[in-house]
């Protein structure tokens, strides 16, 4: 893990979802590195890259075309390369399948995109202030739906 900062990727085809999402990390007072990608074949690619900077966290919403989140889950997830990334869903379905869907699959959180800027701000903020180490540990699905 880089000391100076937290890298932080986000794949999501929504452009103003990612404008948002990068917005409000530079708005956050939290030394990140945030990398985004239009869909899941992109991500996927960049990931597979031996030279590619692996982030802390990734977040992944789940209809994206060429490949989707839940594609992109399983295939990070088939990889002992990727171990150490944290997995936050990142989605505006609320739906029980997809939650369930998810933490089945070994994704560590699960988000409801927040319509309201100043959310979404709090919502991250509480992400990559997690310590992974003991989210990861004792996952159970009582705290894998983030609510704030």
């Amino acid at each position: 893990m880089n000391k100076d900062y937290m890298h932080i990727v986000l794949a999501d085809d929504d452009v103003d979802d990612r404008l948002f999402f990068t917005d409000a990390f530079d708005e956050l007072k939290i030394s990140t590195k945030v990398q985004t990608f239009n869909d899941g074949a992109e991500l996927m690619d960049y990931m597979n890259n031996e030279e590619s900077l692996l982030p802390e966290i990734l977040f992944l919403d789940l209809n994206m075309p060429k490949k989707n989140g839940i594609e992109c889950l399983h295939e990070i997830k088939a990889n002992p390369r990727f171990s150490n990334i944290a997995i936050a869903i990142y989605s505006t379905s609320s739906s029980e399948e997809h939650i369930e869907e998810t933490f089945v699959s070994g994704a560590n959180i699960y988000i409801k995109k927040p319509n309201d800027f100043n959310e979404l701000k709090k919502v991250l903020s509480n992400v990559v202030t997690i310590n992974w180490q003991y989210q990861t540990s004792g996952l159970n699905k009582d705290n894998f739906l983030l609510r704030l």
